[in-house]
């Protein structure tokens, strides 16, 4: 894989991704996540017969993927905001495959002024910045049940309960800024361990908290199933265990022929309501090559399906 220090983001599992959609021949392809073009200007190339809609709630990226796709502006549309929302919009009865990375960009992490970073002088983590919530409503406003509750469901914080209270102790005298200052007060909170950031998993769960992400993916899958897309075929990158599990799961229902009660002696369902084969039983991860050039694709993970034809 070759790094190009003129992109702000590298496309994790980007042959893997692209292979995935190999039995496509024409129609329309939805890139849910469309970022700063990296899967979507290479299905274009690969696949020279189908039409793309690249969906995005940053306008950045949205700006930046128009002038890197203009060479092929016939065959591609863009669509600003949230995916749950904007696949509505779609025709689906023409859709082909779908793709959605749900990692956070590089630009987005890198860019201080974003908020992602623990050397941040703001508290943000907004993907869309036309949105009204961010981090610093989390941290100066939820109640310490409530910023515990989603420490444990989102992060899977061992000591939520810890760095919650001290989050609300802290703010009692002063409101929380920026990413350092809550990196800071996390750190003194918790245990040093490896060489991951200790805040590491807090801010992931306000991440997730602020964009809704859980909601996000879990709308796309029920939007999915709902309106079965005829012999299209599916992907997901995911890159915490959270997201992974909601795809495993609803793949593994989605494959499943019977769906009589597991308490029934003999089946009376059909044993005919798949709705099309899960494409690779285990994830695809990255390679040790990628993981050299590129170390945040270590976490990834490529889920296929195909839906029925």
């Amino acid at each position: 894989m070759q790094k190009d220090n003129n992109l702000p983001h590298i496309p994790v599992l980007l042959n893997e991704t692209i292979n995935s959609f190999k039995d496509i021949k024409e129609g329309i392809f939805v890139d849910c996540t469309l970022g700063y073009g990296g899967h979507s200007v290479k299905t274009l190339k690969n696949y020279p017969h189908i039409n793309l809609i690249g969906i995005d709630r940053d306008l950045e990226a949205i700006n930046f993927s128009k002038e890197r796709l203009k060479e092929f502006k016939d065959r591609v549309k863009f669509l600003h905001g949230p995916f749950s929302q904007k696949i509505k919009e779609i025709d689906f009865s023409k859709v082909t495959g779908l793709l959605a990375d749900f990692g956070v960009s590089s630009l987005q992490f890198d860019k201080l002024n974003r908020g992602f970073s623990f050397d941040s002088e703001v508290l943000d983590m907004r993907m869309d910045q036309t949105s009204d919530f961010s981090a610093k409503e989390v941290v100066n406003f939820y109640p310490q049940n409530r910023l515990e509750k989603i420490f444990k469901d989102y992060g899977e914080v061992k000591n939520a309960k810890k760095i919650a209270n001290a989050i609300v102790n802290y703010r009692a005298n002063k409101k929380i800024n920026s990413a350092k200052e809550l990196a800071d007060l996390i750190a003194k909170n918790s245990p040093k361990k490896g060489k991951i950031h200790p805040a590491t998993l807090v801010f992931q769960a306000i991440r997730i908290e602020v964009n809704k992400e859980l909601d996000e993916i879990t709308t796309l899958l029920d939007f999915l199933e709902e309106k079965k897309p005829k012999g299209a075929i599916v992907s997901f990158i995911t890159f915490h265990s959270l997201e992974d599990r909601l795809i495993k799961n609803r793949f593994k229902k989605w494959a499943k022929s019977c769906i009589c009660p597991q308490d029934n002696i003999k089946c009376i369902c059909g044993n005919n309501n798949e709705l099309g084969v899960i494409l690779n039983k285990k994830p695809i991860t990255a390679s040790k090559d990628e993981i050299a050039q590129n170390p945040r694709s270590r976490s990834a993970k490529l889920r296929s399906f195909k839906f029925k034809g």
